[in-house]
């Protein structure tokens, strides 16, 4: 009973673990008698003791390997290290489990000699300036070898390209003046346009100033002409005031007198009145008397014989 008891229990315990779950991310390669039979999704299945064996459990997620740095030869014979991360995804189980041995250590040694093999055609500066024609050249060269891996390369990176060190002090310092002349052109630069826009503004303020000084000299002007203007038409109504009043000539001599004295508040010593202020020909004799000034001259003394 013990011993039939022990069988029953092994036999369910195999059973049990016959049962394999697949998960959504995996694949299961399953060989059959040393053979492959077939490869397994997601779900749960059957597995048939001693008969079938789960040869390979591949993941379907993408996968990165970041490989260690490459010694590489430019075309003009400098040795420098570079390192590589690549990208890859298995499309194929049945491939990825049959098609190489180790494909972690093919792909690294693969592309290790890419690597060499593209940087032997570049110098040192298009090696340090054209990483993405070194990684495009990578892809497309891995892909096409690992496609009977099962596996598809997506992206290859050049994480590091380390030169020799005297090649490295030497960019270093051809960075450095490169950094100084820019940082000397850019301060020559805010000089010259600082003393552009001194000179603009120094240049605006004349005209500004200027067009200042002519506003108020024309304000002036106009405010002169407006006071000669209104005291013309002053005394232009005054005169039409008098025309309307119906003065007489002895309103007229009132005014001649009145301009008289003003006349004689001048600087002027002898004033001649003339009798008839209406006589033009007086008036004008007494206006040349004025302006001359001369004493009257007196009659000459007969000589005696």
């Amino acid at each position: 009973m013990e011993a039939i008891f022990i069988i029953l229990l092994v036999a369910i315990g195999l059973f049990v673990s016959s049962f394999r779950l697949v998960r959504q991310t995996d694949m299961f390669v399953v060989e059959r008698l040393g053979g492959y039979f077939k490869t397994w999704d997601t779900g749960i299945h059957l597995l048939i003791p001693f008969i079938d064996k789960v040869a390979k459990q591949v993941t379907m997620k993408e996968q990165i390997r970041d490989f260690p740095p490459q010694p590489v030869i430019t075309k003009d014979n400098l040795t420098m290290q570079i390192d590589s991360v690549v990208f890859f995804q298995v499309t194929d189980p049945k491939l990825y489990a049959y098609g190489v041995n180790n494909p972690i250590a093919a792909i690294e040694n693969l592309s290790a000699t890419t690597l060499r093999n593209i940087i032997g055609d570049l110098d040192l500066e298009q090696t340090l300036t054209s990483r993405e024609l070194i990684n495009t050249k990578m892809r497309d060269i891995l892909d096409e070898a690992t496609d009977p891996w099962g596996i598809k390369v997506n992206r290859v990176e050049i994480k590091n390209i380390i030169p020799p060190r005297d090649i490295r002090e030497a960019l270093e310092k051809q960075l450095r003046a490169e950094r100084e002349k820019r940082e000397s052109v850019l301060l020559a630069e805010g000089q010259k346009r600082a003393e552009i826009l001194k000179a603009e503004g120094e240049a605006e303020a004349v005209i500004v100033r200027a067009n200042a000084d002519k506003q108020s000299r024309i304000l002036a002007a106009e405010g002169e002409a407006e006071g000669i203007l209104r005291l013309k038409r002053a005394e232009a109504d005054g005169i039409n005031l008098i025309k309307k009043a119906g003065a007489d000539n002895a309103v007229l001599q009132i005014k001649s007198f009145e301009a008289l004295a003003k006349v004689a508040d001048g600087q002027s010593t002898k004033i001649v009145v003339p009798s008839n202020l209406m006589d033009l020909s007086s008036v004008v004799l007494a206006a040349k008397e004025i302006a001359t000034n001369e004493p009257p001259k007196t009659p000459a003394t007969p000589k005696k014989k």
